[in-house]
């Protein structure tokens, strides 16, 4: 981040809460209405959007005034937050990529090419 920015979160920021990736979030301290706040997150390493988890997200875009708690209910069905793995190690890379193997299983023979009737 920036010496401005670091500047500027000193001066007019107070700190609100942190997420599971260790980014933190703020708003504007001096304001009439919290909602008219200003909100911005400090990103722990590389500036990455897709590592905002959802409810941090709300919050961000002042979808809910409500700030996401660490001890919010996780539902069965929610996996965890994961963030925009392109361009890693970890990204999908399907059967066939060059960088997975560059091998594919042979064809089944369930292929009918499509020729157009004249």
């Amino acid at each position: 981040m920036s010496l401005g920015t670091r500047l500027y979160t000193w001066r007019n920021g107070e700190l609100v809460g942190e997420d599971e990736f260790g980014n933190r979030y703020y708003r504007e301290k001096k304001v009439a209405s919290v909602r008219d706040a200003k909100r911005w997150v400090l990103y722990k390493g590389e500036p990455e959007a897709s590592k905002v988890p959802p409810q941090w997200h709300r919050w961000l875009h002042k979808t809910t005034d409500e700030v996401p708690s660490k001890n919010a209910p996780v539902r069965p069905w929610q996996k965890p937050h994961l963030p925009n793995l392109t361009g890693t190690e970890l990204a999908y890379r399907p059967p066939g990529h060059a960088l997975a193997g560059n091998h594919r299983d042979k064809a089944t023979g369930d292929y009918e090419a499509w020729t157009p009737e004249n």
